[in-house]
């Protein structure tokens, strides 16, 4: 068990920077919707935070935190939001159950597949990555004692129940007592496998890692394909997902092992995921207001993004070099 080291600012800016990296850089909701925060920072910050936390309390990093997330996944999108198995989501006739539709399931491939890398990559990834590059000297160890873990897995709960209210009631749906039940039983595996992961791993590949400059390149290319790979492909999208998910975490555990891999390595990878998302909202259709606000908000979120990466990189080189 690693001591923490109280720092409760860092984990005050994690529990905004997740939601509004979820939700608002990646264009589902405008600026003039910040008060929504006030139900998703509970519900996205209060898992990034508990993630984060319980990954490094036990002395364990990135493929922990990363499974951490897709059973976070499940948690938000099979009981909260039971998105995987609404036909008519938010009752906007989307139809993203339709792509690789799954009848024993009653679950869409693609958007099942889809989820897990918004939520696991981008959502609490993403977000961490992007928070712990603000505080570098802290990066590794938790941030709250376990009074603090035990308010934010409270305010989780509660921001998760107000999700699940509010969102039943716009859409009147419940999934199946097994659909349910399924991704209970999936979201604590996960969770058991996260732990199952040794804390530490020594590095073995040969060779020097790339420069942060490639690694966020390479971050942002995959990052594109997953988020311009049409559904309307079906279980050819579902491929290339999971092509696209193959070829990241391959290069990504190659790289981690090399010598000079680092922090800004890290941030690089978050770096890259940031401004996909931030980009790629411009090319959305607006769910809410029209469509020269939602530019503007667009506008001001990647700029605040780009502000982030690079505060987390002055960061980052500055106590490299103290260090």
């Amino acid at each position: 068990m690693v001591a923490p080291k109280r720092n409760f600012f860092a984990m005050i800016t994690l529990f905004f920077v997740a939601p509004l990296v979820a939700e608002y850089l990646l264009g589902d909701l405008p600026l003039k919707l910040l008060t929504a925060l006030i139900v998703l920072a509970p519900a996205y910050g209060g898992g990034a935070v508990l993630i984060r936390e319980t990954a490094r309390r036990t002395g364990r990093g990135w493929p922990t935190m990363l499974m951490l997330g897709a059973a976070y996944t499940l948690i938000g999108e099979g009981l909260v939001s039971q998105s995987l198995f609404n036909p008519d989501y938010m009752q906007k006739h989307w139809h993203l159950l339709y792509p690789a539709y799954i009848p024993a399931l009653g679950i869409g491939g693609w958007w099942t597949l889809f989820m897990f890398n918004l939520h696991t990559f981008w959502s609490m990834g993403v977000s961490i990555a992007l928070v712990e590059a603000l505080f570098p000297a802290e990066a590794e160890a938790p941030w709250l004692g376990r009074v603090g873990d035990s308010v934010v897995a409270l305010v989780f709960v509660l921001g998760s129940a107000a999700s699940f209210a509010i969102g039943f009631k716009q859409n009147h749906f419940v999934a199946s007592h097994a659909q349910l039940l399924g991704a209970a039983v999936l979201s604590v595996l996960l969770m058991v496998c996260a732990f199952l992961i040794p804390a530490r791993r020594s590095r073995m590949a040969g060779g020097m890692a790339p420069s942060p400059w490639i690694t966020g390149a390479v971050a942002f290319v995959l990052g594109m394909g997953v988020m311009n790979t049409p559904p309307k492909w079906g279980w050819a999208a579902v491929g290339a997902l999971l092509a696209i998910d193959a070829v990241f975490l391959f290069l990504v555990t190659l790289f981690s092992r090399q010598t000079g891999w680092s922090a800004l390595h890290a941030l690089s990878l978050a770096a890259g995921g940031a401004l996909v998302y931030g980009i790629h909202a411009f090319t959305a259709r607006p769910l809410v207001g029209g469509l020269l606000w939602m530019r503007i908000s667009n506008t001001v979120f990647l700029a605040a993004a780009a502000w982030l990466i690079g505060l987390g990189a002055r960061r980052v080189i500055r106590y490299q070099t103290l260090a």
